[in-house]
């Protein structure tokens, strides 16, 4: 229901003018899950009589311990010092003329689902656009692995400086040091 809509929406003839099909944005979020960490219990069933009441001390991970009340949920942890939650993540992609999301999608809260989910959407929007397209991440995006695969994609990551050095190809910096030339490569199409 929310795709035909989405697809609805972002071809209507108001709206279509605003996209750009060149330049996005990628981001992801956690959505909190409809279940408690009591009932986060051992998937072998040896949690004892408690119910999962007392966890206290006790280690517990997604490859031993699953929710009985929505086991798609994972235990997952978004930065250093954060608890850990029964979460799902959302992620988007905005088009960044006028910021709006144009894919979205949900999945388990794992390491990896941020650059797995980034890598599908722009991978369409990529074939989509027929060309060369940009994309601004986070650092959380920031693997070589991930960079390699949007390369691949012909997609430019541009990722911020982190300890190791910023991985923005050396095409995209030299071509946006260029007056009136697109970093993406892409001509200027008629009626933009």
């Amino acid at each position: 229901m929310f795709s035909k809509f989405m697809t609805k929406l972002l071809n209507h003839p108001d709206v279509k003018p605003l996209l750009s099909s060149e330049h996005f944005s990628v981001d992801g979020t956690l959505i909190e899950a409809w279940a408690w960490h009591k009932s986060f219990q051992p998937k072998d069933g040896s949690g004892g009589d408690h119910n999962g009441a007392n966890f206290h001390g006790e280690k517990r991970k997604n490859e031993t311990h699953a929710s009985v009340t929505d086991p798609d949920s994972r235990l997952y942890r978004k930065g250093q010092g954060k608890e850990a939650r029964l979460c799902y993540m959302g992620h988007v992609t905005m088009e960044n003329r006028n910021g709006l999301g144009v894919a979205g999608s949900v999945t388990h809260a794992t390491g990896m689902s941020e650059r797995r989910a980034s890598e599908d959407m722009l991978k369409a929007k990529a074939k989509e656009a027929g060309c060369r397209i940009t994309v601004g991440e986070d650092k959380a995006y920031d693997t070589a692995d991930h960079v390699a695969k949007l390369r691949a994609m012909n997609v430019t990551p541009m990722l911020p400086s982190t300890i190791s050095a910023i991985r923005v190809d050396a095409k995209a910096r030299s071509m946006a040091a260029r007056p009136g030339i697109p970093a993406t490569g892409c001509r200027k199409r008629a009626g933009r």
